[in-house]
């Protein structure tokens, strides 16, 4: 007697369930992260007009407005992306309208903006403008961006439009001495320095995913390292030499280390090749210091770096990183307070170049490490999307990107505080310019979309058909 019996009280099942999304999480931390520089903008009301600022339920909706947009965007076209991305270049991005308009407030501004002679405009209204083009730009490529891999088709082209931006300003005058900006009539200046660091990590990528086999051949060993073939020299050597032709002809000390070190951190990680890091700093530093023996505004930066209180005696410079030092330093461990500082005596720069001044000197040691400490946690999170990225492209490009902005933050705190010599470039997200808040939620946006392809389960096998009824023979 035989009987044809259903096996599934035997049976399991493979879940399909995958990761959560983690996007409530992202919501509960976007809350704070609108609800922190509010409650700064408050502080800064009460210490500079004894009064809550009658903008901030405005500042708070907006900012909150502008979050939830991009919640809603990557809820619903990035389900699986990182959780931390978003709030953390938010709350960047909020405290740094804080920190301009705090600035706004100064007289000691107004009246230096009279003194030469022009009308005073305040920054932040600018800002916050340029910070809702940027949110718009971060939605844009988050909904039309479908897999960051259509990118690899481009790495040529990208390498000659990262070309034409960081040419560009060659053709245009140089402003407090470097050939940077370019100006385009009825918008004013545009750095495509900015855009181009995304630009190269896509054609980075391409490049040394073709071939990073050939780069990690090694010749012989020295010292200690693996030597590559003197043929696989050419890829550094050519991009070394570009960086010091930028360097020579646009004065931009920043965009140059970028640029290579950008290089070099992608072509380490592609090839696991640690000469190839001691080769990208000892050329670094041989193209710096050769540039900066003939160079007059590069040695300028240089003279004021090794020497930036000597401007005080001879009255010839810039008091710039002087006064920035001194604001650290009279800052101490917790700070002045918001809106109770000095920083304002480093002139219009503080809005810029020297924005970490005023959160050293109003918030302290403490302050400034807790800004660090979000810009390291938007480079670690960059840095665990390359680890988890399923394709050598996306790993590449999330390495790319993560350390160009581990870069651009490392060059201007480190000018800033007087470690290196100041590069001129801007604090990602919190600094005035359009063009880098721009640029870098547009570099938000494409680490979301790697992430979310990273961490999306992969669908699940189709179920064989013997394997949903088995005959069962009984004697």
């Amino acid at each position: 007697m035989s009987a044809i019996s259903p096996m599934s009280n035997n049976t399991t099942t493979i879940s399909t369930a995958g990761p959560p999304s983690r996007r409530n999480t992202e919501l509960a931390l976007l809350a704070f992260a609108v609800i922190i520089p509010c409650f700064a903008y408050a502080n800064v009301g009460l210490a500079i007009d004894d009064e809550l600022p009658s903008g901030l339920l405005g500042y708070g909706i907006g900012l909150g407005l502008l979050a939830g947009v991009g919640h809603l965007v990557v809820r619903k076209f990035a389900k699986y992306a990182d959780p931390l991305l978003l709030p953390l270049a938010t709350l960047l991005n909020g405290l740094g309208l804080i920190l301009i308009w705090r600035l706004d407030q100064s007289p000691r501004l107004m009246q230096l903006a009279k003194n030469q002679g022009f009308k005073f405009v305040p920054y932040a209204p600018n800002q916050l403008l340029y910070s809702a083009l940027g949110i718009a730009l971060f939605v844009a490529v988050v909904i039309f961006l479908k897999d960051h891999r259509v990118l690899q088709r481009y790495t040529y082209i990208s390498m000659v439009v990262a070309l034409a931006l960081l040419i560009a300003p060659m053709f245009f005058p140089p402003k407090f001495g470097a050939r940077i900006w370019i100006t385009i009539p009825g918008l004013g200046g545009l750095q495509p320095g900015e855009f181009a660091k995304i630009v190269l990590a896509v054609f980075f990528a391409g490049y040394l995913m073709v071939k990073r086999d050939a780069l990690a051949l090694a010749s012989r060993r020295f010292m200690g390292l693996y030597l590559p073939r003197g043929r696989d020299l050419g890829p550094i050597l050519a991009v070394w030499a570009f960086s010091i032709l930028i360097l020579v002809f646009e004065t931009d000390l920043g965009t140059s280390l970028l640029f290579f070190g950008m290089f070099v951190v992608m072509l380490y990680v592609a090839t696991e090749r640690t000469s190839w890091i001691v080769f990208g700093l000892l050329m670094s530093a041989a193209g710096a210091v050769g540039v900066a023996s003939f160079e007059h505004h590069v040695q300028e930066r240089v003279d004021a770096w090794l020497n930036p209180f000597a401007v005080f005696e001879t009255h010839k410079g810039t008091e710039q990183i002087g006064q920035a030092l001194m604001s650290f330093g009279s800052g101490g461990v917790f700070g002045t307070g918001w809106g109770q500082g000095n920083s304002d005596l480093i002139g219009f720069a503080a809005n810029s170049d020297f924005i970490l001044g005023t959160v050293g000197e109003e918030l302290g040691l403490a302050g400034v490490m807790a800004v660090l400490l979000v810009y390291g946690l938007i480079v670690e999170r960059g840095v665990r999307t390359a680890l988890a990225a399923r394709d050598p492209f996306g790993k590449l490009l999330s390495v790319g990107l993560s350390g160009a902005f581990a870069i651009q933050v490392f060059v201007v705190a480190g000018g800033v505080m007087g470690l290196i010599p100041l590069t001129g470039m801007t604090m990602p997200f919190m600094a005035y310019g359009g063009s880098s808040v721009l640029a870098n939620w547009a570099l938000i946006a494409i680490l979301m979309k790697i992430s979310d392809a990273a961490r999306r389960p992969a669908p699940a096998p189709a179920p064989s058909p013997d394997a949903e009824m088995t005959q069962v023979v009984r004697p």
